[in-house]
């Protein structure tokens, strides 16, 4: 306990042990030890029989002169560090060196703490002690660990790494909420709300102003994306550079070259649109990459890769669409939306090209903007006649019925091409929206194959199974329950849990209104197999409970849903010039 108090030429327990060993007269050794080393003031000795008096024990009293003088000390080191004295880091290091024997002692301990804390450059050899004590490291300051990480990759990576672990799981987490609602899911949250997270702020904290342990963090999180091609290391790679960007961390957002990109994404991303000023600008970032600097795109697809990013830029295109379809324009007449293109596709090749260590621009297919949306504008047209001829007078009715194929076009592209996958799933996700049961029915049966399995992913079914809610009356229907489930999602859930997963809650909301009889045949397909995970049987036991529950009691009606999703329909005059009427996508 006391350790190191011989090496600063004071007693310790073990000189008074030998004075008392050797002495004749133990009072008068006390004594004098006491004197030696007790406060050395003169005007004290008096006083102190008076404490004795008063039945205060010496060590209470110098317990509490200690604690007031430890305190006092800790304070003037940190007036000295922020001082503008020259010397003042000099006369750090002289106090560290007097106080760091007494590292281990715990009353000590503090002031060496705060000391080493202060230091923007801990000598290395006190660096190395601290680093091989266990106890040591895990009590001094983050500002001292910073000095360690810097120059030991692997310690830094082992202090990281549960927190990139915890930041993944909360991820998908959100990803299978129970809350299934179309007006607060996974892309609700504020960019700037997202960067309140716990991970985000420790792994900010962590970073500081230290440019090379940012360096580092950003190497494991391309690792880990290589690795899993988990895109949510991308919207991690993301939101912490506007973390330090918010505190005005400008070692760091000076020497990154995505900082400005990222920037004015984040504020595309928190209107949930790219306007045309932004659009300019983003194509500027992308347009400044300099010959010899390729690397920067590497950063810049991951960047775009990130979730929340690509939702920005599908929404974007999918407006964009709306608008051309108003203006009776082609796809390919519109510079903005061939911009969005040209991100999306950037974004979608991040993997592929961090892989590869090619830092090239993916060439986008011209034949998604030439054949894949008119092919999707065409299955609109179809819509809309079919819409208006349901509204006219019987006399002029002919006999249309509502399209059943999809235009070939339309299906490849959904297969072959991963951008064009992309903006068809958010065109599904459109029509759900506004509740358009026959094109949902045309739609879903076309997902069953596309690119990579995308309609099956985790981000795509928590999307949808919130935007089917709004068409939960169309469940009381056999048709509808055919097409949303034998069509499309039990077509994969034997293989994929998580699409189990979201069927089932999918199921926790709207049981009660599909049709009873469906239900029964759909509980005996989804009864979880042997082999499967906990998550997956607690669902399907919250379900049946649920199911139990109903039987008993009646469910009240639902309330009317009240939507705001930030992307309204445009309204599309017909014009003689047309050729065919157009409505919103």
């Amino acid at each position: 306990m006391f350790a190191g108090l011989p090496e600063l030429g004071i007693a310790n327990g073990e000189d008074l042990k030998e004075t008392l060993t050797n002495c004749t007269e133990p009072l008068k050794a006390i004594d004098q030890f006491q004197m030696e080393n007790g406060i050395l003031l003169p005007t004290l000795q008096s006083a102190l029989p008076f404490l004795d008096l008063h039945g205060t024990p010496r060590l209470e009293f110098h317990q509490s002169v200690f604690d007031e003088l430890r305190e006092k000390l800790m304070e003037q080191v940190a007036v000295i560090a922020e001082g503008k004295d020259e010397d003042r880091y000099g006369k750090l290091e002289e106090l560290l060196e007097k106080s760091f024997p007494l590292v281990k002692m715990p009353s000590i301990q503090p002031v060496v703490m705060q000391v080493l804390k202060h230091l923007p450059k801990v000598p290395e050899k006190k660096l190395k002690m601290v680093m091989a004590d266990k106890e040591l490291y895990k009590v001094c300051a983050v500002e001292v660990k910073r000095q360690i990480w810097q120059d030991n990759q692997a310690l830094f990576g082992d202090e990281v790494s549960p927190l990139l672990k915890q930041y993944i799981v909360e991820k998908e987490a959100a990803l299978f909420s129970s809350d299934l609602s179309i007006l607060h899911n996974f892309f609700s949250p504020t960019p700037k709300t997202r960067r309140q997270g716990e991970v985000v702020l420790k792994l900010t904290q962590m970073i500081g102003k230290n440019v090379k342990l940012y360096d580092m963090v950003l190497q494991f999180l391309r690792t880990l994306f290589l690795r899993t091609r988990n895109v949510h290391y991308c919207t991690l790679r993301a939101e912490l550079l506007m973390s330090l960007h918010d505190l005005d961390i400008s070692e760091i957002c000076s020497v990154d070259p995505c900082h400005k990109f990222t920037w004015c994404l984040d504020a595309c991303i928190r209107e949930k649109f790219v306007d045309s000023k932004r659009a300019r600008e983003l194509q500027g970032f992308l347009d400044g990459v300099k010959k010899g600097q390729e690397q920067v795109l590497g950063d810049l697809s991951m960047i775009l890769c990130d979730p929340f990013a690509c939702n920005t830029l599908v929404l974007s295109i999918i407006r964009n669409v709306q608008e051309l379809l108003s203006q009776d324009a082609l796809p390919r007449d519109s510079p903005d939306l061939l911009l969005l293109l040209r991100m999306l596709s950037l974004g979608q090749g991040a993997w592929d090209m961090i892989d590869s260590q090619v830092f090239k621009e993916p060439r986008l297919d011209l034949e998604v903007v030439t054949r894949f949306l008119p092919a999707m504008m065409s299955v609109v047209v179809d819509d809309h006649t079919f819409i208006v001829e349901q509204k006219l007078p019987s006399e002029e009715k002919s006999s249309l019925t509502y399209p059943t194929s999809l235009p070939d076009a339309f299906i490849r592209y959904l297969q072959d091409n991963r951008v064009a996958c992309e903006m068809g799933l958010y065109y599904v996700l459109h029509i759900a929206k506004l509740r358009n049961r026959n094109a949902l029915q045309r739609l879903l049966p076309a997902l069953v194959e596309t690119y990579n399995d995308m309609a099956f992913s985790d981000i795509f079914l928590h999307l949808l199974t919130a935007h089917l809610t709004l068409l939960s009356d169309e469940f009381g229907s056999e048709e509808f329950c055919s097409v949303v489930f034998d069509s499309f999602l039990l077509t994969s859930f034997s293989s994929k849990e998580n699409v189990h997963r979201h069927i089932l809650r999918m199921l926790l909301h709207l049981h009660h209104k599909v049709l009873p009889s469906y239900l029964e045949t759909l509980m005996q397909t989804l009864e979880p197999p042997k082999q499967c995970s906990e998550p997956l049987k607690e669902l399907h036991s919250q379900l049946t409970e649920k199911l139990e529950a109903h039987k008993k009691s009646p469910t009240p009606p639902d309330e009317p849903t009240s939507l705001d999703l930030g992307l309204h329909p445009v309204t599309v005059p017909t014009t003689s010039s047309s050729s065919a009427p157009t409505t919103p996508v």
